[in-house]
């Protein structure tokens, strides 16, 4: 039985980072890695739909990505199960980098005037040429770190031989409201210094929350019926988490320490993704053309979004062709133009559909 409101939560988390990524271009907090502000505004109000989405959409997506993992390993194999995260993540982030997704490091480094940087300080060519196929990973961290945690899961699954599913099923809805508290506890382990994405603990604890209690239909029971409650709770949080720091705090950085390691954040991620996730699938477990349409389109526009975006920034808002508010619309549009459009043309190319998109010729509608 296919859970249509896994692959919701997918398509429309994806289309929620598209917007953040706009406004994250675009922000006036300082946040590095985009061009920043280009408005006359003293205050930009609308950049507080980051942190509204910021601290969950991620989070949200690891879980998917758990829950759709025991899905697809309750009828395949260990063995199966590896081949198939290793051609659809492993692949697209490392062959890809090199196949295509140089180009997004390329914009990424002129964006902020980092080759001039880098050749004034006597860096080296071929240096200057592997930052900038590093910096072409882009949003592709998430599969990074994904295919790891896929990998960790195969050891897992041989250690614990199914035990810990039993105990996850079986889980009262007590404590998984005091599970954000361990959650916590993980956001505080295995960050990064320099790219603040890579939260190996945080992300981690979402994935096997969403393979060994989440995937188990007991669980999402009880949170179907406490959807109201539970979207209550991850509203008034994460609204409680902006107030905090956009509006008190005026604009500190969300991303970074000390906010992303706070117990505010985490209650926000935690609840936040359990309101999306109790949400859907209460209100949003259904299939029709444009669900299912935008279900098979999701990865495609996750992995090319960005470039659309940036480009945009590079080309037209940094040089002030145009207008504000005409660079917004124009980076929005680019970014569905670019994800739509770019993976129809790849995905019908031989070698660069398998490298770039990590697809295979043959298509089953395997949920995972």
């Amino acid at each position: 039985m296919r859970r249509y409101y896994v692959d919701n939560i997918r398509w429309v988390t994806v289309v929620i980072v598209v917007i953040y990524h706009v406004l994250y271009m675009y922000n006036a907090e300082g946040i590095l890695g985009g061009l920043g502000k280009i408005t006359d505004l003293s205050v930009q109000y609308y950049d507080i739909f980051m942190y509204l989405v910021y601290p969950w959409f991620m989070p949200v997506l690891f879980i998917a990505a758990g829950m759709s993992s025991r899905y697809f390993l309750d009828g395949h194999s260990d063995r199966e199960f590896v081949k198939s995260r290793t051609r659809k993540l492993l692949v697209p982030s490392t062959i890809g980098l090199i196949a295509f997704q140089f180009i997004q490091g390329y914009v990424s480094l002129s964006l902020g005037g980092a080759f001039a940087e880098l050749a004034a300080a006597g860096v080296p060519g071929p240096v200057i040429f592997l930052i900038m196929l590093a910096s072409g990973s882009g949003v592709l961290w998430f599969i990074h770190l994904l295919w790891i945690y896929s990998m960790l899961l195969v050891f897992f699954r041989k250690i614990e031989k199914g035990r810990l599913l039993k105990l996850g099923a079986g889980t009262p809805l007590w404590l998984i409201l005091l599970i954000f508290i361990p959650v916590w506890g993980a956001g505080q382990l295995l960050n990064t210094p320099i790219v603040s994405v890579y939260r190996f603990g945080l992300y981690f604890a979402f994935f096997f929350l969403g393979y060994y209690v989440f995937s188990n239909d007991e669980v999402m029971d009880k949170l179907k019926r406490c959807a109201p409650a539970l979207i209550a709770a991850g509203v008034v949080l994460c609204v409680a988490f902006s107030v905090r720091y956009f509006i008190i705090g005026g604009g500190m950085n969300y991303a970074d320490v000390p906010v992303n390691r706070g117990l505010l954040y985490a209650a926000a991620a935690y609840f936040g993704a359990l309101a999306m996730l109790a949400g859907m699938a209460r209100y949003g477990d259904f299939r029709n053309d444009l669900t299912a349409w935008m279900s098979r389109k999701s990865f495609g526009l996750y992995v090319f979004h960005y470039l659309g975006i940036s480009s945009v920034a590079l080309l037209i808002a940094k040089p002030g062709l145009i207008p504000a508010p005409a660079a917004y619309a124009l980076s929005l549009a680019a970014g569905f133009v670019f994800g739509y459009g770019l993976y129809a043309v790849i995905s019908r190319i031989p070698y660069y559909r398998w490298a770039v998109l990590g697809i295979r010729e043959e298509k089953k509608d395997v949920q995972g």
